[in-house]
């Protein structure tokens, strides 16, 4: 787990090793959302980019009556 200084113009810098990991890039856009207590950021992807990327996810769970 990295940790990362706010400065005082509110930005945060993402370690290396996780941009590497994820593949970002400069002037790439992020979703930022908050979830609970913590703030979260997604990378925004082309559809034509994300398709597939649930490949091999289960779809046997069990689901509510209603979502059935």
């Amino acid at each position: 787990m990295e940790t990362v200084t706010i400065s005082p113009k509110f930005q945060v810098v993402i370690p290396q090793r996780i941009r590497e990991s994820l593949g970002l890039k400069a002037g790439q856009k992020v979703r930022v959302m908050q979830y609970d207590n913590r703030v979260e950021y997604v990378p925004v992807m082309p559809m034509r980019k994300a398709r597939g990327f649930l490949k091999g996810i289960r779809t046997d769970v069990r689901r509510d009556a209603d979502r059935a």
